[in-house]
């Protein structure tokens, strides 16, 4: 006997004089195309887009270096840019008063005023960097610290476009001109280190921080701006991720299969019961 390979078909054909459509199977078959359709682009537009996870791990991402990069932008609204200076110690014995390297300072408000725009390195041990006059050769009559921060940032800036759910600018134009003129202004700054991967496996170090903040008169001393920080020993990596393609074929197989059977079974049940109430029907005629 010949053998014939169309035995091993699973998926026998019936003859279509043999099938009967349906006003019910019709309606139901257009919604379950456009149902998967839906389902179908929701799936790929996912697959196309690069997913960012996190995880948390008690390491030093840069092991390399001691330093850490900062970067500072702030306006003094009331303090000439020839008072303005930063200050910068830490508890490995730094101590640096008017520190003045990367440094540029901008006179607002008619000269009245100071934007002072800063980037330095500071050490993986806990300190602090203040703005204030202590650096003068004069100092001012009046000293005035209410000011706005427009940007603070530790470590590495995150690439544009990348959208990264974490504390990585919070004092972004931060406005504590409302304040009392005499007063000091203190955060307390708890820095947390972090690591992003990209789809191209290139490593940057951006850090998150949280901050508290408070406001306080201290009689016989010139107010400032501090910025006193602490590190945490726990470290954030993010890695950009893209759905594998296996996983998006398994989706869009378990979409088609599903909404097909599920879409079978309920045109069956539709049919089969406006048959029985077909045959009551001519049952009572009769």
């Amino acid at each position: 006997m010949q053998f014939d390979i169309r035995r091993f078909d699973i998926y026998r054909k019936v003859p279509k004089d043999l099938t009967q459509p349906t006003l019910t199977g019709a309606c139901i078959s257009i919604c379950s195309v456009l149902f998967m359709m839906y389902l179908f682009l929701s799936e790929l537009i996912g697959f196309l887009q690069h997913e960012i996870v996190s995880e948390l791990v008690v390491d030093d991402p840069v092991k390399y270096s001691e330093k850490i990069p900062v970067f500072l932008n702030i306006t003094l609204l009331n303090t000439k840019c020839e008072f303005v200076g930063l200050d910068i110690q830490d508890d490995m014995g730094r101590h640096e008063v008017g520190f003045q390297d990367n440094t540029e300072k901008i006179p607002q408000n008619e000269d009245n005023g100071c934007r002072m725009e800063t980037s330095f390195l500071i050490n993986k041990v806990p300190g602090n960097f203040h703005v204030s006059t202590h650096a003068a050769s004069q100092q001012p009559t009046h000293g005035d610290m209410r000011h706005i921060v427009h940007k603070l940032r530790f470590g590495m800036d995150l690439e544009a476009g990348t959208d990264v759910k974490g504390s990585f600018n919070p004092m972004e134009n931060l406005d504590k001109s409302k304040g009392n003129a005499l007063a000091t202004h203190d955060y307390i700054v708890r820095v947390v280190p972090s690591v992003f991967v990209n789809k191209n496996d290139d490593k940057r170090f951006p850090y998150q921080y949280t901050y508290s903040y408070r406001e306080k008169l201290i009689a016989n001393r010139k107010p400032a701006v501090w910025f006193k920080y602490e590190l945490s020993p726990i470290t954030v990596q993010y890695r950009e991720t893209r759905q594998p393609f296996y996983h998006f074929l398994t989706t869009v197989c378990a979409i088609v299969g599903g909404t097909f059977t599920v879409a079978g079974i309920l045109d069956s049940c539709i049919f089969t019961a406006h048959e029985i109430i077909k045959k009551i029907e001519i049952g009572k005629q009769s």
